[in-house]
């Protein structure tokens, strides 16, 4: 690969190689690209340094990004995502609304604004042109300015975006709340509500701010799944709209999925899940339909693994997966097919008594397989041991042990993947941005050219979050003990840098929740609740750090002169000669702890 693009930029050297988009070109990739079919100049993107210098250009065309407009849309975009994530949340299957869907609506909606209002920009022209250039504007022109300043800019645009995608991050909190309130006797209250969702939405935040020289300044943290929105968002604002061929074919798809969605979702739900191989097989009976069901089942939850099935409901088909490296797209589609294995392996070789449970299960259950009543072993929140004596231990259907025991394991394989792949470069990362030198040179620019947060309002922030769950811990009956409170931030604290680093490169991530229901449950057997709230402050951390770096990022490559966290919102002024620029051996036992740290939903 070319070594121009992957040297260290110096924030200095930044002011002189950017040029302005209008009247130069950007600076273009002088590396060797890789060629298809012996075409040259046609690259093929494989590392972070390909996508700085042929996915994202380097433009900057310093539109404003802070308007009311926009906050007003982000506000109502915000509640939209908040709710549909909360609905989905509770259902069975986990529906996302994909970013660049909302970046889409926020742009419709924001050119009907524009559409709507007087502009400003307009009406302050004629005014000038009417009365002269000198003089302060009435204050009826003022007025639309600010309501309707002009062309809905791109700045502005992806600060909307960005609120509302991340309106979807109290998932977590809420949940705790959700089972707090539906399966055990402890009363909520406003304090618990309010102090606990801002400590375990915000502590997370915090971290990332500490993160950002390896999680966001490193040319390598790409962040692959967030590059649709992107170039989405500048082929919008960049690209000529009127005879656009992608957007007129989304508009046919969106007007197509828009009457087909009625078909699957009310008139016939049996689109929802279509199994060629149990079609075949609708006369079977007894075992072998069972065997069938096992393998390709799927229409319900948990039926069976859903081997060859179609769907023909566009609530189950998502293309996110298209973005990311294709290394970690073979590894995904042949862990799929392990786990398959392992899964079949377990039930039919009746490890752990699997076959007398259910094939597939994430409910608790009894030695007979029915469900567990969790109810009837707790009283106040904390486990009753003569209860639990009478009713005896839960258990857990093989497959959901066998999920659980790989989650936990593939958080020692993240860390040490981090470590010795990695490692090196993280630690030279960090020190070369303390002399202000940076390998991605989007960075660079905006180091450059803008004011960015300093490190220790994430500090503060960090600091706060602490404090207000403190409050929480020690004033209201949750159950938690402070010493569990602080070991559940250290837990996220620690796995949060691994954890964002590989969503970074490869944009994907581990799943953490599980070791920290587990680690909750043998630190506080018989706490359920304590344990949720564990678990949703060790987990939390993690994924809002994650989220948040990704925000960054993406203000990066926007160009956002915002930082989006809402810490700054002033700029740095540009300097001289700067341009904008463009368990048992028979079966598997659920431990006492682990009635605590597994609810049903």
């Amino acid at each position: 690969m070319a070594t121009s693009i992957e040297k260290d930029v110096k924030v200095d050297d930044l002011v002189e190689v950017i040029p302005s988009p209008v009247d130069e070109k950007v600076p273009e990739y002088h590396g060797e690209p890789k060629l298809i079919d012996g075409l040259e100049e046609t690259p093929i993107i494989v590392t972070g340094a390909d996508a700085a210098a042929h996915l994202l250009p380097m433009r900057d065309d310093r539109d404003p990004a802070l308007t009311f407009r926009g906050i007003v849309l982000a506000t109502v975009l915000s509640g939209f995502q908040a709710v549909m994530t909360q609905i989905y949340s509770f259902k069975p299957t986990a529906i996302t609304i994909g970013g660049t869907f909302i970046v889409l609506i926020a742009y419709f909606l924001g050119k009907a604004w524009v559409n709507i209002f007087p502009r400003g920009d307009k009406l302050e022209a004629r005014h000038r042109e009417k009365h002269g250039s000198d003089g302060p504007l009435p204050l009826w022109v003022r007025f639309w300015k600010f309501i309707n300043p002009g062309p809905w800019g791109l700045k502005e645009h992806a600060i909307c975006s960005i609120t509302a995608t991340s309106a979807s991050n109290a998932a977590e909190s809420i949940t705790v709340f959700a089972a707090q309130d539906l399966f055990y006797d402890l009363e909520l209250s406003p304090a618990t509500i309010i102090l606990s969702v801002i400590s375990i939405g915000m502590f997370g935040y915090g971290l990332c701010g500490l993160m950002r020289p390896f999680a966001v300044w490193h040319v390598e943290s790409v962040y692959w799944s967030t590059l649709p929105s992107v170039k989405t968002l500048q082929g919008l604002h960049w690209q000529d709209l009127k005879n656009s061929k992608p957007l007129r074919y989304f508009w046919y798809a969106f007007g197509g999925m828009f009457l087909w969605e009625w078909f699957p979702a009310y008139i016939f739900p049996w689109l929802n899940s279509i199994s060629i191989p149990c079609l075949a097989a609708m006369n079977a009976t007894g075992s072998q339909a069972a065997v069938l069901t096992n393998l390709f089942g799927g229409s319900v939850n948990n039926e069976g693994l859903g081997m060859f099935s179609l769907s023909l409901d566009w609530q189950y088909t998502t293309s996110f997966q298209t973005s990311l490296p294709l290394k970690l797209q073979a590894h995904q589609a042949a862990g799929l097919v392990v786990c398959m294995a392992a899964m079949l392996g377990i039930y039919y070789t009746n490890t752990w008594g699997a076959q007398d449970l259910p094939f597939m299960s994430t409910s608790l259950r009894t030695d007979d397989g029915s469900r567990y009543h969790t109810a009837t072993v707790f009283s106040g929140g904390v486990l009753n041991s003569t209860a639990l004596e009478e009713v005896g231990l839960p258990r857990l259907t093989g497959t959901f042990a066998w999920s659980m025991f790989i989650a936990n394991a593939a958080i020692g394989a993240l860390i040490m993947h981090v470590i010795v792949f990695w490692g090196k470069d993280i630690w030279n990362t960090i020190k070369s941005s303390r002399k202000g030198t940076y390998n991605d040179p989007h960075h660079a620019y905006m180091a450059a050219n803008y004011k960015d947060a300093p490190w220790y309002w994430y500090a503060t922030v960090l600091a706060v979050s602490f404090i207000l769950g403190l409050v929480v811990v020690t004033t209201q009956n949750i159950t938690l003990p402070v010493w569990a409170f602080v070991i559940a931030l250290l837990l996220g604290s620690l796995i949060a840098p691994f954890s964002t680093v590989l969503y970074a490169r490869f944009g994907n991530g581990i799943a953490t929740n599980n070791l920290s229901k587990m680690i909750a449950g043998l630190a506080m057997p018989g706490r359920p609740v304590g344990n949720m709230y564990f678990a949703a402050w060790s987990h939390s951390t993690i994924a809002n750090a994650v989220q948040l770096s990704n925000d960054l990022k993406m203000g990066e490559y926007r160009k956002q002169s915002v930082p989006l966290f809402g810490t700054s919102l002033t700029e740095k002024p540009p300097q001289s000669k700067s341009h904008p620029a463009s368990c048992s051996p028979h079966k598997f036992m659920a431990p006492s702890s682990a009635v605590s740290s597994i609810t049903q939903s």
